[in-house]
């Protein structure tokens, strides 16, 4: 029993006490705190089958969120959120999930604590922290897989079960059930075929390069052999060309007896020659130390003239320095006399200005009363900004308005795009379904005027609903021929546009006349009002808007103004509006009734039909909004045409009185200035006459200033007097310097013309000696002749010995290697080359094709170990689904699908069903059956699953919703003997109804979840209890 209270949300669900026979790995315990919809929730689940019932929404898949969560799951194995912090308890910063699983010995508690803030979880085994990776190992070490579709099945992923492909579908229930080599051989075996794959296209690849290496070789060989056949005559000719010069050096060999003579003789000469120029070499080495004592000399003779050359250059700018002294004193006494001379002038002309100022002053007459003249025009200022300021507000006003117009215009331009969007959509839809009737209504509108009267788009374009929920209601009533249909009020025009579309550009299209005398305003047969106690709301014609012929046409035609529309009360009231009310037609909420009298029995017969959903009035345009919003947009476009009409006629007042205040202005200010002028000339005057006073007392005595300056220049001449006599001394010492040094370089140039001489001797005699020395060279020339090993003798025994033959057997050899052409070195390294790795490449094939073999070996034993126990594992698997698929009266069967036996990763289960008799079987996928077949189709795969009882727990959560109720009872029923075997795992079933009168067994865990605002605490709930007070309040009835 299990109690969720909405208060305080703690509840106890089951028996705390230990439950025997728990398969390893199963769930003996789950406690969530501050998880989802939970404050507190504490599950004791039974160790077979487990039944968790309760309303939508009270917490049953919260509990199944817990446990995929609680055991290491993804967030995206649920298919609710993707962050796990989004599964704690709204308001709350942390949630727990814990799970305890049954374990030899001790049982393992698995404790997950999730933060919201960061989004992270912290983990607990035995209440010791530990880490993810651990959890995970835990649980696989126990068979349990979350992402396993077979084993765990939650509400939001169970239409995914029937999507999963034939190759998933395999990988899941290996996993599941197989043994636990099963899918790692599978695994090897996608992986072997992988590698054997890429083997066989390597060895293909590199057989083919070998091949082609070969070729190349072979074309190569017979370059290699021309090659050294070449080099053959070129090694011969080299041999040939080195015997030469050996044969040419035996013949000069012999007259080197005849020169050993004149070399000796030679010798003595040379000696002779030595002896005779040591003397002249004493004789140059004395003029060498003469000359460098008289340059010596020479040097010190010209550093004492430069000594003194720089006393004169200093005398010498000293007096200029002296003469520009003189120059500056000058300089001042002439700008003395140009300063007074100014002074003078600016005396004169300040006079002049004085009294042609004090004559304008004499000839202005008494300063005239300016005041008046300046109020007035202050007063016609204030008038004028009075005006502008009055303009001003106006136009502010006007652009505020127009502002205003323009917001209104730009929501009035929305409101009509929102519904041009909508007949575009509507277009579109007829485009679509009509493609020839979307042909003819583009033609139609670029040739309205072809036609004498109104023509109207197709019905559904011109058909606006007021609702669109009662669009139903319409498209039931009118036909869809006619929802496509143009209507015309001339029946000319109609004809006319009928043969342009159907004969003249063969479209197929429909055209109606509406009556010549307009039925739009029909009256209906009684008031809506009298309708209204049948739940009858309106007539078909209130509930929508559209053009006068079209209205016409409509209420002449399907009598739309006469059709009544009602609502789930009329339809429970039908058979007494058709006895009291005599109405042919008729709509309730979700059928439609057509009642008909017979001609032949006088009996009233009705039908009804369910309404089909809407297809082409679910967007409507109201086109009386539109005609009002176009109105309004017109009405706009108006105002503000006449607001730019008062602001241009403002903006040219404004500017003619900017134009009279600036005028205003300038007269003012010419009246001021006539006023302040007699002020301005008095005080222009007393400041002239200060600039006078001040130019008269600053006079300069020019007499002085000469006198003061002749003194100066007759001291700085003085001064220049005793330069020049030092100046005069200083020359006349560097002149006799100059003489002395003239007599030491001409003593210079006598000793080295001496030095020349005995130079040109000693040249002459080392000339004589050199060529003494190179007489003796050559005499002793032939013994530098190029020595020969003794291979070279014995080669040069088998050639030529005379250089005549050696000349024609060389130019013999030569002829022919110039017969080899376009052939290098080059050709013999490719050769090498290309044979070396055409060797390492037949190696290493070799080494790939052993390689390959191995794996081929090894996919047949892997192959032997997987294959013939899955087949087993599916037929056995097979026979389950079968049986349980017979006993609902239909077909079922699950085989191993194989496309091609070596591409293992393409192996998977096909389930194919058969629901009906005349059926085929077929392939269970997520298009071809119904909602419900594929629900039944999982739950008895999964039964068939449960059989084999390898994982320790299934969940599978509301699957039952889509069935019918004979497939759900039998499938319960299903689920409930094979979930209740002695040896089956531990199952959890999740729905939030069962049928009635169903099959239950002792073996069975019913855990019931209770969601509300008056559900009591958990620790007041006592089952025992309610059932005394139960039976006491019986026996008080009774009494």
């Amino acid at each position: 029993m299990a109690v969720v209270s909405q208060k305080k949300r703690k509840i106890r669900l089951g028996n705390a006490e230990a439950r025997p026979h728990f398969v390893e790995g199963s769930i003996v315990r789950i406690f969530i705190e501050n998880f989802l919809t939970y404050d507190s929730c504490e599950v004791y689940p039974g160790p077979n089958l487990n039944m968790i019932i309760g309303a939508n929404g009270t917490g049953k898949s919260s509990i199944v969120c817990a446990i995929c969560l609680g055991l290491g799951g993804k967030p995206s194995f649920i298919g609710r959120a993707d962050k796990v912090g989004l599964f704690v308890k709204q308001g709350c910063l942390k949630g727990l999930v814990e799970i305890e699983l049954c374990k030899t010995p001790d049982n393992i508690i698995i404790t997950r604590e999730i933060q919201v803030v960061n989004n992270t979880s912290a983990w607990f085994i035995n209440k010791k922290p530990t880490t993810l990776k651990t959890v995970e190992e835990q649980v696989a070490a126990l068979n349990i897989q979350m992402d396993n579709l077979c084993q765990f099945l939650p509400q939001d992923r169970v239409g995914e079960f029937a999507k999963l492909s034939k190759v998933e579908l395999l990988e899941a229930t290996e996993k599941s059930i197989g043994p636990p080599e099963m899918y790692r051989f599978h695994c090897e075996l996608k992986n072997f075929r992988e590698k054997e794959r890429e083997l066989e296209n390597l060895c293909r690849d590199k057989t083919n390069s070998l091949e082609k290496m070969r070729q190349r070789i072979e074309r190569y060989k017979q370059d290699v052999e021309r090659y050294h056949e070449r080099k053959h005559h070129l090694d011969l000719i080299e041999m040939l060309e080195r015997k030469r010069p050996w044969v040419e050096y035996e013949n000069v060999r012999q007259q080197h007896e005849k020169v050993k003579q004149s070399r000796d003789q030679a010798k003595e000469e040379v000696q002779n020659l030595k002896e005779m120029r040591s003397p002249l070499s004493k004789k140059i080495q004395e003029t060498e130390e003469n000359l460098k004592s008289l340059d010596i000399k020479i040097r010190d003779k010209a550093g004492e003239i430069k000594d003194i050359s720089q006393k004169c250059k200093q005398k010498q700018d000293a007096l200029e320095i002296k003469d520009k002294q003189i120059e500056e004193i000058n300089q001042a006494l002439r700008m003395k006399k140009d300063e007074e001379m100014d002074r003078q002038r600016k005396i004169h002309n300040t006079r002049k200005m004085i009294e042609d100022w004090k004559n304008e002053l004499n000839a202005m007459a008494v300063c005239e009363n300016l005041q008046p003249q300046i109020d007035a025009v202050n007063n016609k200022l204030k008038e004028l900004q009075e005006e502008k300021a009055n303009i001003d507000s106006d136009i502010s006003d006007l652009t505020a308005e127009k502002m205003n117009q323009e917001k209104e215009k730009k929501r009035i331009n929305d409101n009509l795009e929102q519904l041009n969007n909508v007949m575009n959509m509507k277009e579109e839809h007829l485009k679509g379904r009509f493609k020839d009737t979307h042909t003819a209504l583009v033609w139609l509108r670029k040739n309205k005027d072809k036609f004498k009267k109104k023509v109207c788009e197709p019905m559904m374009l011109e058909i606006s609903m007021k609702d669109n929920r009662h669009a139903k209601y319409v498209e039931n009533h009118i036909s869809s021929s006619d929802m496509s249909a143009f209507v015309f009020e001339s029946q000319e025009d109609m004809e006319a546009f009928l043969v342009e579309m159907r004969d003249h550009r063969k479209l197929r299209v429909n055209a109606v006349c509406a009556p010549h005398e307009s039925c739009a305003e029909s009256l209906p047969s009684r008031p809506i009002e009298e309708l209204h106690k049948y739940g009858f709301f309106s007539y078909l014609r209130e509930l929508f808007d559209a053009p006068r012929p079209v209205m016409s046409y409509l209420c002449s035609q399907y009598h739309v103004h006469d059709v009544p529309v009602g609502t789930e009360k009329t339809r429970r009231l039908t058979e007494r509006i058709i006895q009291e009310t005599k109405l042919r037609q008729m709509y309730t909420a979700e059928e439609k009734y057509v009642v008909k009298v017979s001609a032949y029995t006088n009996l009233t017969l009705s039908t009804n039909t369910s309404l089909k959903v809407a297809q082409f009035l679910n967007s409507s345009v109201d086109t009386e909004e539109r005609r009002q919003l176009e109105k309004q947009q017109q009405d706009i476009i108006n105002a503000s045409q006449a607001l730019d009409v008062r602001l241009t006629a403002l903006s040219e007042r404004k500017k003619h009185l900017e134009c009279r205040d600036n005028q205003l202005r300038q007269q003012k200010k010419e009246l001021l200035e006539r006023g302040s002028r007699r002020r301005q000339l008095e005080s222009k005057i007393a400041v002239k006459y200060d600039s006078l006073r001040q130019l008269e007392q600053d006079a300069i005595n020019l007499e002085k200033e000469f006198q003061q300056a002749n003194v100066k220049i007759k001291e700085i001449n003085i001064q220049k007097v005793r330069l020049v006599t030092e100046l005069m001394h200083l020359i006349k010492n560097c002149i006799s310097l100059n003489i002395l040094k003239v007599d030491l370089a001409l003593q210079s140039a006598t000793v080295a013309a001496e030095k020349n001489r005995l130079e040109l001797e000693y040249k002459a005699a080392s000339v004589q000696l050199k060529a003494a020395e190179v007489n003796i060279s050559m005499n002793t020339g032939i013994s530098t002749m190029k020595t020969f090993s003794v291979e070279d003798f014995m080669a040069f025994q088998a050639l030529p010995s005379t250089l005549e033959e050696i000349d024609a057997f060389l130019n013999e050899e030569k002829t022919r290697a110039s017969c080899f052409t376009g052939l290098n070195a080059s050709v013999v390294e490719e050769y090498n080359r290309e044979t070396q790795e055409a060797q390492q490449l037949t190696e290493y094939l070799e080494e790939k094709k052993n390689e390959l073999d191995n794996y081929k070996q090894n996919i047949s034993q892997v192959k032997e170990k997987w294959l013939n126990p899955l087949k087993k594992l599916i037929e056995q698997i097979n026979v389950k689904f079968s049986s349980f698929f017979s006993s609902m009266q239909c077909v079922g069967e699950v085989d191993l699908h194989v496309e091609n036996e070596e591409e293992y990763d393409k192996y998977g289960i096909r389930i194919r069903v058969k629901f009906h008799r005349s059926t085929e079987l077929h392939e269970l996928t997520a298009y071809h059956q119904s909602g419900g077949e594929r629900s039944v189709s999982t739950m008895l795969y999964l039964m068939a699953l449960q059989e084999f009882n390898k994982c320790p727990f299934r969940v599978v959560d509301e699957i039952n919703q889509g069935m019918d109720p004979m497939n759900e009872r039998r499938v319960f029923e299903m689920v409930v003997k094979t979930a209740c075997k002695e040896s089956t795992s531990q199952y959890f079933f999740i729905t939030p109804k069962l049928l009635q009168n169903l099959t239950y067994n002792d073996k069975m865990t019913v855990l019931f979840v209770y969601n509300g605002p008056f559900m009591l605490e958990a620790s007041q709930w006592d089952l025992k209890a309610f059932c005394r007070r139960r039976r006491r309040l019986g026996r008080m009835d009774e009494q």
